[in-house]
């Protein structure tokens, strides 16, 4: 091909064999521009005979972008290794909202139905192959809908309810637990970057010798020294841990107070068992997994390499063991080099630690006066207060009092022991923030704002102390619902507010309260997505919806022992539950039908070499085919 001189055009070519035209083609590659060493990224090419462009001034399709031609070398197989690649794709055709609604209602009212194994979402995880599959798409149509509480509250009291032994406890791969897991992941994805995420990124920087099994030590190590480094770091992780209770996401630490709840009051001779419904969560299936992969959470790019691998696996151990609160943990290692390890940690102090850190993300500001839970004491000690003014003549001085916090309420007496002078409902609690020090000439003081503008001031013994106050107060009381948006940082005194200088005592605040504690991560979740994905999953398991179904029909109408194939689901209510499986059959039939609907007319506009039908693309030519067949079948 050449271009000749006279002519200006860069586009026009000559051809010197016209006759071979035919034969030939323009070769496309596409590259992707890289810094790597390795050069430019090739991403695939696409050839394109000329005659094509014979027959028209313009040409536009688009291509299927296909593996670099190798001039057609063959290669020996044994000159290249083998990768075996399991590749899942999956592809969603959203409709718009309103065709969901159907499906959607009936799975969102899934915790108001009694018995919550007769609702739609409890029937998904009885279908799924694993409950896994059922749980990701729940959890994020509940969280986007803001129903996750009710609805992991209402299944986990049934299975507390089934199970018999306290030691247990929700410990199966059930839909509750995968629920849970679920939520945990991507609520608490912002809690485990504050918490773990500096240490981790300490320990994989350092490479410290932690290894204390003295069959794997290295030459030069020497034990006393890695035990030391180890009892270091697990004794860093776990402080961080235990402090980090204000931090954990609201939608977890109501999670946590229901487990607690149900837990207690299925197994009430049991004290412990409502520390370990909580720590059989957070600890075994978040904190632990957590660090010992923790390129699985988003903590580290990848996987660490194998010294720290073995490092961050003896440091969850003794993690997971610490949480767990057993009574004989040295019994629980295997391995006698932990079990000497675990000595190290032995002491009342690391339980207790642990017992007031559940207590804190597993009480909840909702007072329910069904609670047969006694008030959950958060922090108690003597601070400076100035008299709130009740009295229209009373003298607004300052007196040292004991303050005590539960996750009922906040009060303070003359001391420890003496009955209240004053109790504050958490639910009053509107804002608690940090009081500027021109108000009373006075340092570490902040305010607890109440309903008709009352202010309590307070004065803490130092400024880690004020700081504590402030996150636990504001932790326990973020749910309330007429929490303020602004606030006053300066006291009201003389007549006017010192900060805005404004002169009514019921002015709006002039200052945006602070955002208190992460709490509340919003998530991107699109709840039409995962109704369709719901939807799939019903599709895909419809012979297991009708074999529940005959199973209802089976248990309304036969009381004997129950057939085999059936005694894998849970039925509490045969009729309840075959009048919802009606429900999902009949709505997954009429989404069946729009689909296919789509489909057909999809089939009918699309032309090839269009976005949607790229040439060389052979899965649509496929589809194309099945279509033809589907066609010519129904004529």
């Amino acid at each position: 091909v050449t271009r000749p001189s006279s002519y200006n055009k860069k586009s026009h070519f000559d051809i010197e064999d016209v006759d071979e035209v035919d034969k030939m083609e323009i070769r496309v590659d596409l590259w992707n521009a890289s810094n790597l060493k390795f050069g430019d990224e090739f991403l695939g090419e696409l050839r394109l005979p000329l005659k094509f462009l014979r027959q028209s001034s313009s040409y536009e399709a688009w291509y299927f972008l296909q593996p670099r031609d190798n001039g057609n070398k063959s290669l020996k197989p044994d000159d290249l290794g083998s990768l075996r690649l399991n590749v899942v794709y999956t592809e969603d055709h959203v409709f718009s909202s309103d065709y969901y609604s159907p499906l959607r209602d009936l799975l969102l009212k899934s915790a108001d139905v009694e018995p919550v194994s007769a609702s739609a979402a409890h029937i998904l995880g009885e279908v799924c192959r694993e409950k896994q599959e059922a749980a990701i798409p729940l959890v994020r149509l509940f969280l986007h809908y803001g129903r996750i509480v009710p609805f992991i509250s209402a299944i986990a009291n049934a299975e507390v309810k089934r199970t018999q032994d306290p030691n247990t406890i929700f410990r199966g791969n059930s839909l509750t637990s995968k629920c849970i897991d679920e939520t945990m992941k991507l609520a608490g994805m912002h809690y485990l970057q504050v918490t773990l995420k500096p240490i981790i990124d300490e320990i994989c920087q350092v490479h410290k010798p932690c290894e204390i099994d003295p069959v794997k030590l290295k030459d030069g190590e020497n034990l006393e020294n890695n035990r030391e480094n180890l009892r270091q770091y697990v004794d860093r992780i776990f402080t961080v841990i235990t402090k980090s209770g204000v931090s954990c996401p609201t939608v977890m630490c109501d999670i946590f107070f229901s487990l607690r709840e149900s837990a207690a009051k299925r197994f009430q001779g049991d004290l412990d068992v409502r520390y370990t419904a909580v720590s059989s969560f957070i600890f075994l299936r978040f904190f632990a997994p957590a660090i010992l992969s923790p390129n699985l959470f988003q903590l580290t790019p990848h996987h660490p390499d194998p010294q720290i691998s073995r490092t961050l696996t003896l440091i969850s151990k003794t993690i997971q063991t610490l949480g767990s609160l057993s009574k004989s943990k040295s019994a629980n290692f295997k391995e006698s080099y932990m079990a000497t390890f675990y000595d190290y940690f032995n002491e009342q102090k690391y339980a207790d630690a642990v017992k007031n850190f559940l207590d804190l993300i597993s009480s909840s500001g909702r007072r329910d006066h069904k609670s047969i839970e006694q008030p959950i004491l958060l922090k108690e000690g003597f601070m400076i207060k100035r008299a709130q003014g009740r009295k229209r003549f009373g003298m607004k001085n300052f007196k040292k009092r004991w303050f005590r916090l539960t996750n009922h309420e906040f009060t303070y007496q003359k001391s420890k022991g003496d009955h209240p002078l004053c109790s504050i409902p958490i639910e009053n609690i509107l804002a608690v923030e940090r009081l500027e020090e021109e108000s009373f000439k006075m340092k570490n003081m902040f305010q607890v704002i109440q309903p008709e503008r009352r202010v309590l001031y307070i004065q803490a013994n130092n400024c880690v102390e004020a700081k504590d106050w402030i996150d636990i107060l504001t932790k326990v009381s973020q749910c309330n619902k007429k929490r303020l948006t602004v606030y006053h940082p300066s006291a009201y005194l003389n007549g006017h507010w010192l900060c805005c200088k404004a002169t009514a005592d019921n002015t709006p605040g002039c200052t945006p309260c602070t955002g208190g504690l992460p709490a509340n991560i919003q998530l991107d979740i699109d709840g039409d997505r995962e109704t369709e994905r719901i939807y799939s999953l019903f599709n895909l398991y419809m012979p297991k919806l009708e074999k529940m179904q005959e199973a209802c029909g089976s248990k309304s109408v036969y009381d004997g022992p129950e057939e085999e194939e059936y005694s894998t689901f849970i039925i509490d209510d045969p009729k309840e539950t075959y009048k919802t499986l009606k429900l999902i059959i009949e709505g997954v039939g009429t989404l069946e039908q729009e689909h296919a609907q789509y489909k057909r007319d999809k089939f009918k506009k699309t032309k090839y070499g269009s976005h949607e039908h790229p040439i060389g693309d052979k899965s649509f030519q496929t589809y194309i085919r099945q279509q033809s067949e589907i066609s010519a079948h129904s004529i």
